[in-house]
Order: structure tokens, then sequence, then C-alpha cells
């Protein structure tokens, strides 16, 4: 038959296209079926379980998600975290033993001001009274507390020509504070007040056992109290440098200061602050007045070592002065002198060079008992060449005490004289 016939299939033909289905075959579809049907549930039921089983984990992390999505929309994520290293455990110890410290001097001022010579008041002479004024400020170390007082550690520059002196302290407590005693050598001061409301006294470490690349820090008011407490982070750049210092202003180095050298940040205010290494100890007191003298180029700082400064902590605490030994003279340095004085008036060769001369002697000085008189030119002590003043300073204040004993040579009117001289004591400026 063809298949466009529109005749329907004969019956022998339907019976082929439709004879019935085994029962056994009916069974196995249905069989198939039930499985599909179980397996479907089995999944479903399960996945409930799942569900009702952790409800919390699956809401919370959809809940953070979408947390997070409408807080990055919104505001910026807060994340409160304690970072502690070595730098900041090294700070936390010292901080608060670090003060600021303010000169105060009196002034002259007009009680009448600009106003002093108007209106009705004529020819009336204006009044005057003294006024405390802030002259400046600096940094202080507080390095002892003993009964009802505590002591601090400053610079020299930092208290120089006070009539009062005040301390602040971490907190903002500000107390007055009494001069101990000053060394200008050093560069070094200390002060007192009550020791009411200390709670931080600073711990002096070795200055002998730093490293160059050793981490430091430096704690101190630069550019005043508004910026109380900064912290300037660096390392040990230089140990043992011995750098010229102008102490009277006169444009002539005085002493050779030995410091230690910092990268960290050294500015004014800083002055009389703490150098502190990474175990919280003070190792040097910052000094900008020494750092003043290298024309303030970046990157270079300078601190009073520990190991030098301890010591003259001590006698100024003990007795507000430093004890040095002493010859009794003023002193010049023969490089300075014209060669045609040195020539006419000091009658020296050619060949002498350098040397120190005696500008004055004072009466019942160790020199004056010794012999020695004015334009003598000093060029050994102890069979140890002299070049100028400081060298002859640094044989006196680091190899020498008082009482000790002095082999000088020196020339007078172009001859060689020998002198030996017993030192005493001195609380001045000169040597």
């Amino acid at each position: 038959m063809s298949i466009y016939d529109n005749e329907k299939p004969s019956q022998s033909d339907q019976q082929q296209y439709e004879q019935p289905i085994p029962p056994s075959k009916r069974n196995k579809g249905k069989s198939k079926l039930g499985y599909f049907l179980s397996a479907l549930i089995g999944v479903i039921v399960g996945a409930l379980l799942v569900w009702l089983i952790v409800p919390n984990n699956l809401n919370n992390d959809t809940a953070g998600s979408t947390t997070t999505t409408q807080v990055m929309k919104s505001d910026p994520v807060k994340v409160s975290t304690d970072i502690s290293t070595a730098t900041t455990e090294a700070v936390d110890k010292v901080d608060d033993a670090v003060v600021g410290v303010v000169n105060l001097q009196k002034s002259q001022q007009d009680l009448w001001g600009s106003f002093g010579n108007r209106g009705n008041r004529g020819n009336q002479t204006s009044s005057k009274e003294a006024v405390t004024e802030e002259a400046g400020t600096g940094s202080g170390v507080i390095y002892k507390k003993d009964g009802n007082q505590a002591y601090i550690v400053t610079n020299n520059h930092v208290v120089e020509d006070a009539d009062e002196l005040e301390v602040r302290l971490a907190d903002g407590t500000k107390a007055d504070a009494k001069l101990v005693g000053t060394d200008i050598w050093t560069d070094l001061a200390v002060i007192s007040i009550s020791s009411k409301d200390v709670k931080t006294v600073a711990t002096f470490g070795d200055s002998s056992s730093l490293k160059k690349g050793e981490s430091v820090m430096a704690i101190g008011n630069p550019l005043g109290l508004d910026y109380y407490g900064s912290v300037t982070t660096g390392v040990i750049s230089g140990l043992d440098r011995s750098v010229p210092v102008d102490l009277n202003s006169d444009g002539t180095a005085d002493w050779n200061a030995e410091v230690l050298q910092t990268d960290a940040a050294i500015n004014p205010g800083n002055s009389g602050g703490a150098l502190v290494n990474l175990a919280g100890q003070v190792i040097g007191i910052n000094s900008m007045k020494i750092s003043d003298s290298q024309e303030s180029v970046e990157g270079i700082g300078f601190a009073i070592p520990s190991d030098t400064a301890v010591p003259i902590i001590e006698q100024l605490e003990k007795n507000g002065k430093v004890e040095r030994p002493s010859l009794g003279v003023t002193l010049a340095d023969l490089a300075d002198v014209p060669s045609y004085y040195q020539q006419s008036e000091l009658n020296l060769s050619a060949d002498v060079t350098e040397g120190v001369v005696i500008t004055g002697v004072e009466k019942g000085t160790a020199a004056s008992k010794a012999g020695l008189e004015k334009y003598d030119v000093i060029v050994e002590l102890d069979g140890k060449k002299v070049e100028n003043a400081i060298g002859l300073r640094k044989v006196l204040y680091n190899d020498k005490k008082v009482g000790d004993t002095l082999k000088i040579k020196a020339y007078r009117n172009g001859e060689i004289i020998n002198k030996t001289v017993t030192l005493t004591s001195t609380l001045t400026n000169e040597s």
C-alpha cells in the first residue's frame, strides 16, 4: 500500500501495529517509573534535611555576602587591629618619661603699651614691669624618682639664661622645675620637679654596645609643645663621632663633642629628648645645638652617648656642677695668630706651626704656680703633641683629674721651656 493512500489499514495490518504489550513488560515500565519517582523524592527530602540541619551556616554565609555588598556601597569597612612591633613596645616603655621643658625669662614691658603717649596722659612717663614669658622650649627625660623629687636630664642650652623653668608631663600636667646643675662642655643639665605626678622613669642603656645600623627612635617635642612626644625612627649611622662645637657663639670651635650619629630626625625642640634602642633604653640624649654645627644637613643628627652622659648627670645631681682639672689660663690657637706676630712678638721660627698660645694667666692658679706666663706657646702635654686648644682640653678633661701632675713643653721667646703643673679644679669655661 502506498503511504499516500487514504485508505485505512486492513485488520491484519492494524493487528500488526497494535499488538498488546505483555504483562511482564508493562510491569517493568512501571518499576522504572517508581524508581525515578523514589529517587526524586529522596533528593528533595535530603535537601530539606540539609537545609534544616545547617540553616544558620547558610544564612550567615548569605547574610555575610549581602552585608559586605551593602557596606562596600555605603560606608567604609572599619577594622580594629592591634599591631605591636619591637618599635612600638620600645616606645611604650619610655614615652611617658619624655617631657617638655619650657624656658621662661623675664622682660620689661610697658603697662600702657602703644597708648602710653596718647590722649590726655600728656607727658606722663609710661610705667614698666617685669613680665615672665616663654623664651624657648625643649625636651627632657625623667631618669630618677627619689622620694618627693623626680630628676630630669635635658640640654644646657635648653635651660640657659632661664629665670624660671616649667615642665609639661605626658598627661598635660604642668610642674614648676628647679635647676640642679648645668655643664656647658657636654651640653647637659639636670632639673628637678615634684614626683607626685610622675608615673614613668626611663632606664639608661649601654651606648658602648651599639652597632652601626642598629634601629633607634628619637622621642621629643620638635618645633615646640604642639608636637609633644613625637617619635622619629632611624638607625645608628656612626659611633664615636667627634664634632666641633662653638660654645660661646664667637664663630670659633671651643670643643669637640664625642657623639652618636643617627639619621632619625632631630629638629629644634628635640634637644634634651631621648634616643632609644629597641629594648626601650635611653642610649643617648639628643642635642640640636651639636646638630646645628653641621649646617642643618638632612639626615644627620647627634646625641650625647649615655656612657658619657651618666657620669656627668651624677655629678650635676650631687654637686650641681662638674669638677674638671684646670690650668687657669685663657688660650688662642697658634694657627689663628698672623705669621708676622708669630715672628715679631712670639719669636717663633717658621717651622713651628702648631700649638696653643697662653693669652692670660690667672693669679693663684696651677699655671701661675708652675711659672707659666702670658705668650708662652704650649706644644706638648705629657709628651703628646698639642695642635690647638681643643686638643689641650681633650687631654685635660679626658685623661686627667684634679690633683694629677702634667708635664708641659712650651716656647718662650723662641726658646723651649719645660714645666710641671699640679692640676686644680675649675668651674669656669677656661682651661
